[in-house]
């Protein structure tokens, strides 16, 4: 942004005061967060794939810091700053830069700087009401600015996660499945692990340490670990402590001892991920299969549908809409409903918004207690180039 042309800057900024006129008057307060961050707070929630984008610096105090990646993770800082106990409902929107390392080099549609115009909402008891709000909003703020056509990719992380706490499994085998669900290659290979040969990761390492760890003695597994490295003469490189190390060994050894996933709930779970369908299909898709699930999926399945109806009784076009199991948006803090409005002059590669569900974020950067919580963001820089498009 530092070097737009005046123009663009002039449109960028009538542009954003038009979509901040639509949240404000919607009761969303416009709050400006902080643009420099403390870098350990973004390197915890972003996730594998954001978190190596970020710009990190020292500043001269020694401290480590990053430009924001996004606004969502600023703006739940600013609403602990103003609620440390995190027990009031806030409704939050902003505008301002966001900073982003492009692997493949920056260009008109991914900048290195680049403005996000988006709403936060926090508190609230009702979930599938506050997601399909924020939908609705960003929807009629595009529409307002000029974009008329669009098509709506969304998927549903809770789904996911109610699939696998219904499943029979150990709890380390949820969060490894969970850790690679926003990479798909990664997530078939797990499950391929663990419903073949969920003890070949301990080859790697000397069976008699395997075999004297002990999953109920942590601090006996430290020790031995600890003994092992100091007989081997191997230092410690790295931030990895041996507490660390004897808790990955832990899992290792539970799983040199634990019989395979069963082969029917490993196929269920790929039935899952694999589901790709018109938003109004899905439920009964999932549906067929989710007797041999559970009760908690039964009942997530029950929230999307529920979500499905209040967005169509607002007037979004559902029949826009697809629904993909994989899709999480890449962003590790995501636990719910996700989207992304796609233009089609520019792809699914670069979106238009996106946005979702993140209980468990403001837990992470300092809450007392995991709270109900969805945003989106709209990337302005991509709404002005189709909106000047389409008049072009």
């Amino acid at each position: 942004m530092a070097g737009a042309q005046p123009a663009n800057f002039e449109a960028l900024e009538a542009q954003a005061r038009t979509l901040l006129a639509i949240f404000i008057a919607s009761g969303y307060e416009a709050v400006a967060p902080d643009i420099i961050q403390p870098a350990g707070v973004f390197l915890d929630v972003v996730g594998e794939t954001l978190r190596g984008r970020t710009y990190v610096f020292t500043d001269l105090n020694g401290e480590e810091m990053c430009l924001r990646p996004d606004l969502t993770v600023p703006t739940c800082r600013l609403y602990l700053a103003r609620h440390p106990q995190a027990d009031r409902e806030a409704f939050y929107s902003y505008n301002g830069p966001a900073f982003r390392f492009q692997p493949v080099g920056a260009n008109a549609s991914h900048p290195r700087e680049f403005r996000q115009a988006g709403i936060e909402a926090f508190g609230g008891e009702d979930a599938c009401e506050a997601d399909a709000r924020t939908l609705v909003l960003i929807l009629r703020a595009l529409q307002q600015a000029g974009l008329s056509k669009w098509r709506l990719q969304t998927g549903d992380v809770g789904l996911f996660d109610a699939l696998l706490d219904d499943a029979n499994m150990p709890e380390r085998w949820r969060r490894r499945l969970r850790d690679h669900f926003w990479r798909p290659d990664a997530l078939h290979a797990e499950l391929k692990r663990l419903s073949t040969e969920p003890a070949r990761s301990a080859a790697a390492f000397p069976r008699s340490l395997i075999d004297a760890l002990d999953p109920e003695d942590p601090a006996g597994a430290e020790n031995l670990v600890a003994a092992y490295l100091d007989e081997q003469g191997i230092e410690l490189i790295g931030a990895r402590t041996a507490a660390e190390i004897a808790e990955g060994l832990l899992g290792i050894a539970a799983d040199a001892k634990a019989p395979p996933l069963k082969p029917e709930t490993a196929a269920l779970i790929e039935s899952y991920v694999g589901t790709h369908l018109p938003a109004a299909e899905v439920a009964p898709a999932l549906r067929r299969f989710a007797g041999s699930a559970g009760a908690g999926f039964a009942r997530a399945i029950d929230a999307y549908e529920r979500r499905l109806k209040l967005l169509a009784d607002s007037g979004v076009d559902v029949a826009s809409m697809e629904f993909s199991a994989e899709f999480g948006r890449n962003v590790g803090y995501y636990t719910g409903f996700v989207f992304e409005v796609i233009a089609e002059t520019l792809g699914a590669e670069s979106p238009v918004a996106g946005g979702g569900r993140y209980d468990s974020l403001l837990k992470a950067v300092g809450a007392p207690r995991n709270v109900s919580a969805v945003g989106a963001a709209i990337h302005t820089e991509r709404l002005l180039a189709v909106v000047r498009g389409a008049k072009a």
